[in-house]
């Protein structure tokens, strides 16, 4: 909670692990926040013996408010940042980030609190929402690790292509992903990608590093060719394919894809509005925090 620390206006008054008794956690605070993995959550939110006037929070991405029963007051607050460790975190908390929230207000107040943007992410729509966190951060890391092995096997680090990697990054925020798309699937230069393919084919690991390549062409070709029709469809059954020859393929079950390409997902549909603006911050907080962790306490501040 050193983010909150920082900011001023709320105070810990202490910090609960796992080996704490926790069925009082929730008496004399304001806002008792759950930060432990996904798992644990439910368990520990029904180990917490419910207090009327206290609002009881978790900061997963996929779970639903369900998971905080039996508690009357309820939220979520889930901040789109990486936190690698309790110091970055703390910064990057407090950097204008966006918190996807639900349920009581205390959870949008937090997130003003911390100088962040608040946008209402309901229940249901948690799958999408997770899904697409998970493929803009894990997935990306994921990719830039491919970037560095393979750019290992021509003699250079992974920092060479910092600044292509940022400027493709910055390009699509400013732009858009389909006007900042550039290379050889958008082309149609199968000579050159078939290059690509014989190369990484004869990598350590060759065809764990086809499969994935061959995924990215297939979703690059797919971007390539969207209309804004094709991009905020929600018609699975209508859902393009593309093969690694370019050619689109209309519906699910058409021919399969070659080298485990990747078929093309629907997109989800937009988020819900805001709610309305909450009520005064509260003053106190209680933290549950997973005691594996970097900060192994539960907190409670007040």
């Amino acid at each position: 909670m050193a983010a909150l620390d920082a900011v001023g206006g709320f105070t810990v008054l202490d910090a609960l692990g796992r080996r704490d008794s926790l069925s009082t956690a929730a008496s004399g605070a304001d806002i008792l926040v759950i930060a432990t993995p996904d798992a644990e959550v439910a368990g520990v939110a029904a180990a917490v013996t419910p207090s009327a006037g206290t609002v009881v929070v978790h900061l997963s991405g996929s779970l639903g408010l369900d998971a905080l029963a039996p508690h009357p007051r309820r939220a979520s607050l889930h901040p789109l940042v990486p936190l690698p460790n309790p110091e970055v975190g703390a910064d990057r908390l407090r950097s204008g980030v966006t918190f996807a929230v639900a349920g009581d207000p205390a959870a949008r107040q937090l997130a003003m609190a911390l100088g962040g943007q608040a946008v209402v992410v309901a229940d249901h729509d948690r799958p999408n929402y997770h899904a697409a966190a998970t493929i803009a951060a894990n997935h990306l890391v994921a990719m830039l690790g491919q970037v560095e092995r393979v750019a290992a096997t021509a003699g250079l680090p992974l920092e060479a292509f910092a600044g292509l990697i940022h400027a493709a990054a910055d390009d699509a925020l400013a732009l858009g992903p389909h006007a900042a798309l550039t290379g050889p699937a958008v082309r149609g230069d199968w000579t050159t990608i078939d290059r690509h393919r014989t190369v990484l084919g004869g990598m350590p690991g060759g065809r764990n590093e086809l499969t994935a390549y061959d995924a990215m062409v297939v979703m690059a070709r797919r971007l390539s060719m969207e209309t804004p029709e094709l991009l905020h469809s929600t018609d699975s059954g209508d859902s393009m394919a593309f093969g690694l020859d370019g050619e689109a393929v209309a519906g699910t079950g058409g021919p399969a894809m070659t080298a485990a390409a990747a078929a093309a997902a629907a997109a989800a549909a937009p988020a819900a509005a805001p709610a309305a603006a909450a009520a005064s911050v509260a003053a106190a907080v209680a933290v549950l925090a997973d005691d594996t962790a970097a900060d192994d306490s539960v907190e409670q501040v007040a």
